[in-house]
């Protein structure tokens, strides 16, 4: 038995029906709506969160081990990478892989502009082939790849040739052609990197061929990013280089901290948004069971004069209410997730990549994150709803006689 549209008051019960339906529906379509605006938060926010962080990744592995004497700069005291350290650090568990790096900071001068950089050689390129808009990846110490955000500053384009300067006691010059052009849509790390040979990083610092500025660690799960870089550190604490430098261990959280606040901010907009689409649900379905009530106070007073308790007659009301409360989520779940999918195949919403790192607004989804938003939204509305429904207790079969 139930009464979700056709709940009677009056003689021939069409003033209930006549209540009852859109109730019915505005509770339902409320919570479809909550479903879906909450379902696109979640996406568009785990769309952000994985965009950025896999490009700051990309310029810098999840984990580096460096000179423990090193400055905050790009000018870094070198150690020594065996093939011993690599193989201590790839047997850690969660780890993928760990290569070497250089850096060097200089100046690049054309005819009509200069631009501060630095040049970077890594032994792993998959991140800038996969962010290659033209041209390929270089081949000899000779070639880089620039930005096409610094190809637009400097007048530059592919096979371009242009000197670079290295100032230190003197200045070192080097001409370079630019043999590809990448484009990550991160502003600030594509105006500043110019990706290029290790070789030449090397030559300049008149290093050994096993010195590095330290080595990148990439890791499988970003969740383990704390217990893997403690794994990295107890690897390398109390170690010395064949030269005497000791090893330091800093996750790319520590080396960007102002990126990673920002999408930690992410996650408080996320529970404001979800904590108010759930009340706007709560309210629509509390108003549509409040109403199917109403609308049936007649047939309530009815059966408690049979003997139906208020138990009884609260689980028939809240039977109701549970079909419509799946009901709203289901077509939620239709809705929110059909807008994703436009929105990830088609890129609809633009942005602006200079303050948003990204050109188009990011989806991404976990579905473990999709199941545990609609059973907790599921659970905590029909908790809710206990309250109104206690309505029943309070009727009375003498009372309801008169009612008309």
């Amino acid at each position: 038995m139930h009464f979700s549209d056709n709940g009677s008051s009056g003689a021939d019960g069409t003033t209930g029906r006549r209540m009852a339906r859109p109730a019915v529906r505005v509770a339902v379509g409320g919570i479809a709506l909550g479903v879906a605006v909450m379902i696109v938060t979640l996406a568009v926010v785990f769309g952000f969160k994985q965009s950025i962080r896999d490009k700051v990744i990309g310029f810098g592995g999840h984990i580096q081990v460096v000179n423990f004497d090193n400055n905050s700069t790009y000018e870094m005291q070198p150690i020594l990478v065996t093939d011993s350290l690599l193989e201590r650090l790839r047997s850690i568990p969660g780890v993928v892989s760990a290569t070497p790096f250089c850096t060097k900071p200089g100046i690049i001068k054309t005819d009509d502009a200069f631009e501060g950089i630095v040049l970077k050689g890594a032994a792993d390129m998959s991140f800038f082939e996969q962010n290659l808009i033209a041209g390929r990846l270089p081949e000899n110490p000779k070639e880089v790849l620039l930005s096409e955000r610094l190809c637009r500053k400097l007048r530059l384009g592919l096979d371009s040739t242009f000197y670079c300067y290295f100032v230190e006691e003197d200045v070192r010059v080097r001409r370079v052609t630019i043999s590809g052009i990448y484009d990550t849509e991160f502003a600030d790390y594509d105006d500043m990197f110019v990706i290029g040979d290790m070789a030449t990083i090397r030559q300049l610092n008149q290093w050994d061929e096993i010195q590095a500025s330290g080595i990148e660690v990439r890791i499988s799960d970003f969740s383990q990013l704390d217990e893997v870089a403690n794994e990295v550190y107890f690897a390398t604490a109390n170690r010395m280089d064949g030269e005497g430098n000791a090893y330091y261990t800093q996750t790319i959280e520590g080396l960007n901290p102002t990126i990673f606040a920002w999408l930690r901010l992410l996650d408080m907009n996320v529970v404001v948004i979800i904590i108010l689409m759930l009340a706007v649900s709560a309210m629509n379905i509390i108003s549509g069971l409040i109403i199917l009530i109403l609308g049936s106070i007649q047939t309530i007073g009815l059966l408690k004069s049979l003997g139906a308790t208020n138990r009884f007659i609260r689980r028939i009301f809240l039977t109701d209410a549970a079909f419509l409360v799946v009901e709203g989520m289901v077509l939620g779940n239709v809705l929110g997730l059909v807008l994703c999918w436009i929105q990830h195949t088609f890129h609809l919403l633009p942005l602006d990549p200079t303050s948003y790192y990204v050109s188009f607004v990011p989806i991404a989804w976990t579905w473990s994150a999709w199941a545990l938003l609609n059973i907790g939204t599921l659970v905590l509305i029909m908790l809710i709803l206990l309250l109104p429904a206690s309505i029943v207790s309070r009727i009375s079969p003498a009372r309801t006689m008169k009612w008309e």
